[in-house]
């Protein structure tokens, strides 16, 4: 079974329908109060929440709407994750048909017109525009920006979806980078080193350019919003990727007063600007790592037009010790993206980046080995798959190990591994938010080979069986276990 939201609206009566919403009409604050209740309701499962009766605003609040990872896959219009990876796994699968047949490469060429349907499309007039306040009656304190933490250096906007495009190639980007509200109408523009969004002003510094154009939108369909969380390479089209994902392409408008597309069905839309030159200090920011992320110099983003529904939703999120809902959101993005992986490295039967690990610090994988070193060529190239490179921790377990369970992976790595041999190190680029590297944004990085050893390794002592109970014997204890009055 599949669904299409439209837009934000349609996947919060979906979410009601199944009783996974809450509404809250009791009054309550953007300064800590909400993401306390909030980050209650994560860590227990809990259901998304509709605040309705934010203090000081007239805007309700949706939050944890992608908490879990069923909300996950009903946000991208599936029962489960499994039916999307199958369908990349198929469409990666029509890139090696053509060379089989000529009804393979008629099954190619539907399979690309097909595709071909999921491009956005554009249209004259959309909801996100029906109310336009542009110049001095443009007040970003008019959103319910949450103040996460008790040291956050004020109010965020943290899920938007940030729009610019190459200053080069116009080719576009989305990326969803936090936004520090300083004042009525300007916010920090949080793009670390490794995101598109700071290789777009890189490149407008190199233009001479005075201004960078950028549009936020706020509140899209649910897979549009999820879509810009995707590790996407620079020339993959966000908005292609929505389409493909909802089966149908998304409606854009273009924007009131820059030359950028936004979501038609968005609930809020800010345009304005980036001067490439300028920066101001934003942060701390208490992060998804667990820790406050410093403050440090980002670029500063002008808001000069604000457009919006009638009654816009305000969408957002919280993040700090995981598990937060960002974990979920990442967790399709590795249910998504393992059949290219495993494209590039055939061997790879699963991979996990434990809540725990927050990305970035920590990436399991299994493979089918075959031999000497293989563990290590895998590792090294999950290194140089775009932002995996930044990976701090690789472990590699055989085959055989469920990587999804944690309790299995400690007990396979702890037993197979002979430190000297199976650590490895390697330096290169770290997140902009590790701050365990003695120097910000570049360190080293380890990977542990817990696979079984034999021969291949030079072995010469035998690698010990697992402790197994006989088939026979399991089938006689499932005949009798009636019989026992346990």
């Amino acid at each position: 079974m599949t669904w299409k939201f439209k837009d934000l609206r349609e996947y919060i009566a979906f979410l009601e329908s199944k009783g996974e919403l809450r509404r809250i009409t009791t009054p309550v604050s953007t300064e800590l109060e909400i993401t306390e209740i909030t980050d209650r309701m994560v860590k227990s499962g809990g259901p998304a929440l509709l605040f309705e009766n934010v203090e000081g605003h007239t805007m309700p609040l949706l939050i944890n709407a992608f908490g879990t990872i069923q909300r996950s896959a009903w946000a991208l219009g599936v029962e489960s994750l499994d039916e999307l990876t199958e369908r990349v796994r198929d469409l990666l699968g029509m890139v090696k048909e053509p060379h089989q047949g000529l009804m393979a490469k008629l099954r190619a060429l539907g399979q690309l017109a097909h595709i071909a349907s999921f491009q956005p499309k554009t249209v004259k007039s959309a909801p996100c525009q029906e109310v336009v306040i542009t110049g001095d009656d443009v007040d970003l304190s008019t959103l319910p920006a949450l103040t996460c933490w008790p040291d956050d250096a004020g109010p965020f906007i943290t899920l938007p979806l940030v729009i610019s495009k190459d200053p080069v190639t116009g080719v576009r980007n989305i990326g969803i980078y936090r936004m520090q509200v300083y004042d009525r109408n300007t916010t920090g523009m949080h793009w670390q080193t490794h995101k598109v969004g700071a290789h777009h002003q890189r490149l407008a510094q190199e233009q001479k350019l005075e201004r960078l154009e950028v549009a936020v939108a706020l509140g899209a369909d649910p897979a549009t919003m999820w879509a810009g969380s995707a590790p996407l390479p620079p020339d993959l089209d966000e908005y292609v990727l929505a389409g493909f994902i909802r089966e149908e392409g998304v409606e854009l408008v273009k924007c009131k007063t820059v030359d950028l597309e936004v979501p038609a069905h968005a609930e809020i839309i800010l345009e304005g600007y980036v001067d490439p030159n300028e920066s101001r200090l934003e942060g701390p920011f208490g992060d998804h790592t667990g820790y406050y992320s410093p403050a440090e110099e980002y670029p500063v983003f002008h808001v000069t037009t604000m457009t919006r529904r009638e009654e816009p939703i305000y969408p957002t999120t919280m993040v700090g010790r995981p598990p937060t809902e960002d974990y979920f959101m990442g967790k399709v993005s590795e249910r998504l993206f393992l059949p290219a992986i495993q494209m590039m490295l055939p061997e790879i039967v699963d991979m996990n980046m434990p809540a725990e690990g927050a990305f970035h610090n920590l990436l399991i994988v299994s493979i089918k080995k075959e031999y000497r070193g293989q563990a290590q060529k895998v590792v090294h190239g999950l290194w140089g798959m775009g932002l995996l490179a930044l990976s701090k921790t690789v472990v590699v377990v055989d085959a055989s190990v469920n990587v999804q369970n944690l309790s299995e992976v400690a007990w396979r790595v702890t037993n197979n591994l002979d430190p000297q041999q199976d650590i490895f190190f390697a330096s290169g680029p770290m997140d902009d938010l590790d701050h365990a590297s003695v120097t910000a944004g570049v360190g080293s990085k380890v990977g542990i080979d817990a696979t079984a050893k034999g021969p291949l390794e030079g072995r010469e002592r035998d690698w010990p069986p697992d402790i197994l109970m006989s088939d026979e014997i399991k089938a006689l204890v499932d005949r009798k276990w009636e019989q026992y009055g346990i």
